[in-house]
């Protein structure tokens, strides 16, 4: 019989990683509270650990999300021109056109 894997979300890996790092317990314990095994508690810690300045790195996001702003009002403006041209021209076309 296969076994399916047990998939983890964010909040738990983050909140098993904080429990590693506050070291009130050993990992055999926080491996019996959670049911995981301790070399995944582990893992978890170290890539915690690792990400732990991207908290902080908020401003590199939003200058990324301003230029992406940008982009899409020029992208808007540009498709606003393009149709009141359409517009224009489509008026000076004759209206009793007959294939």
């Amino acid at each position: 019989m296969k076994k399916s894997r047990r998939k983890f979300k964010p909040e738990f890996k983050a909140q098993v990683a904080l429990a590693a790092i506050q070291e009130r317990e050993t990992l055999s314990e926080l491996a019996k509270r959670y049911k995981v095994h301790p070399v995944q508690i582990t893992k978890w810690k170290k890539e915690f650990l690792q990400n732990a300045s991207a908290a902080f790195e908020k401003d590199a996001e939003d200058k990324d999300a301003d230029a992406e702003k940008q982009r899409l009002y020029a992208k808007i403006g540009q498709l606003e021109v393009e149709r009141d041209w359409l517009k224009k021209i489509s008026k000076q076309l004759p209206t009793d056109f007959e294939p």
